[in-house]
């Protein structure tokens, strides 16, 4: 009998709606940011962070960037047609999303927020991101991301 896979809520989400995707796991306390990308021996610009903002709306927004990218926050504002935006506190994170720093993952949040990717993500055929557990990535291609939750594609990054 193989060994039993330890599914995170993600990976039961993209199970549940038949998505073809392919997870990692790692020691979480060694890997951070780009290490990740160089782990999985990635590009880094295929490995995306997933980032949660609050506009003066109080509407929460979640944006994935490139690993070793950052969210520019007045293309992230224009993008969700607010005058601003800011990152949320890192303690606020878990109440509201369900998720902690290091696990966040766009999928499987406790409510589904308006959530944008760079648009860089269009020249993958897969993208990584958090498997919704610090140490977890999933790799799905971004179309059958868009079957699983509601993203817009922009550019939202700083340009370097």
């Amino acid at each position: 009998m193989g060994k039993k896979v330890d599914k995170t809520n993600v990976m039961r989400i993209l199970d549940q709606k038949k998505i073809s995707y392919r997870d990692y796991s790692f020691d979480s306390t060694k890997l951070q940011g780009i290490e990740v990308a160089t782990y999985l021996k990635e590009n880094p610009e295929q490995v995306f962070k997933t980032l949660v903002t609050v506009g003066k709306s109080k509407e929460h927004y979640v944006f994935m960037v490139p690993i070793a990218k950052e969210l520019d926050l007045k293309k992230g504002a224009k993008a969700v047609g607010e005058k601003s935006i800011e990152m949320i506190l890192q303690k606020d994170l878990l109440s509201l999303t369900g998720y902690v720093h290091g696990g966040c993952s766009p999928i499987g949040m406790k409510k589904q927020f308006k959530t944008f990717i760079d648009d860089t993500a269009k020249n993958f055929n897969t993208i990584y991101f958090s498997g919704g557990r610090v140490g977890h990535q999933v790799q799905v291609s971004p179309s059958d991301l868009q079957k699983v939750i509601r993203v817009t594609f922009a550019p939202i990054t700083k340009d370097t």
